[in-house]
């Protein structure tokens, strides 16, 4: 590891002070630091100066009506065992529980594993699924950025120079799912994973696969295909058909393009069944 220097701000103010000052180094922030310690043990990174959020006042979870926003320090282990999250976005609380061990889920965190973007996460389809966005305050002001563009590729977000992470809103609660396919659960990320979820409000799908590069992607024509409402079983195979033709799978290391889309097809069904036995699916 590199020698550099850790500066722990305890304002915003102050946080992005320290990133525009870093002068001609570079500078990594730090939220829960459980991918940034290893970039920075192995050297795939080498910053004169780290920024640590943790003093920052962002380890929050508000609920305003329907909407829930997640501060983007909040260790994932709080929004895992929160009743009412998991009663509103079960889909949610199924991806969080999908990233590593309890252990690694109380340091890591939504607002950093969002800004990680990378092509097998966990947590980036279930929030396309839902409709996320993120709320980042930088140098020139606020801004909001759904998170379908926010994400671009693997490590490369919409975050320009000294801008940060604020929060994850989700503007309303939706029946959803999140299924996985690894060999070790414990220990591999996903070859293949789905995330499904249904609007209340617009009475309308989405549908969301993971596992692909450069970056998980939303699927419009399964996500058509399965209506208005509870669909019938010929229409939750007909997406599923769809879904294993147009998801973006390539063959590398983990699995094969056509194990990925066989399997794609299986989990899709299971999610579908699991959002509309829901309680809280609208009959």
């Amino acid at each position: 590891m590199v020698p550099f220097e850790l500066v722990v701000p305890r304002t915003v103010e102050e946080a992005m002070a320290a990133l525009r000052t870093t002068g001609s180094g570079s500078a990594s922030v730090l939220a829960g630091g459980t991918d940034l310690l290893n970039d920075l043990d192995d050297q795939r990174l080498s910053p004169t100066r780290v920024v640590s959020l943790r003093r920052l006042p962002w380890r929050t979870l508000d609920w305003t009506g329907p909407q829930l926003t997640v501060g983007s320090t909040l260790p994932l282990r709080a929004l895992e065992q929160d009743p009412e999250v998991a009663r509103r976005f079960p889909g949610l609380v199924q991806a969080v529980r999908a990233v590593g061990s309890v252990a690694l889920r109380h340091q890591a965190t939504l607002g950093g594993n969002v800004v990680r973007s990378a092509p097998a996460s966990d947590l980036v389809p279930v929030l396309l699924s839902l409709d996320a966005e993120v709320d980042l305050v930088g140098p020139k002001g606020d801004r909001r950025v759904p998170v379908d563009r926010f994400v671009r590729s693997s490590r490369r977000v919409d975050l320009a120079p000294g801008e940060l992470v604020r929060s994850v809103r989700l503007p309303e609660a939706r029946p959803s799912s999140y299924l996985w396919q690894r060999v070790r659960p414990a220990n591999d990320i996903s070859q293949v994973a789905v995330a499904l979820a249904f609007s209340p409000a617009g009475r309308t799908w989405r549908v969301a696969v993971g596992g692909v590069s450069p970056r998980p992607v939303l699927l419009a024509e399964p996500a058509r295909l399965l209506g208005s409402g509870a669909p019938d079983p010929a229409a939750v195979r007909e997406a599923a058909r769809r879904a294993g033709e147009e998801a973006p799978f390539k063959t590398d290391r983990r699995a094969s393009e056509e194990y990925r889309r066989r399997v794609v097809r299986a989990l899709l069904a299971r999610a579908v069944a699991s959002v509309v036995d829901a309680p809280e699916f609208p009959r």
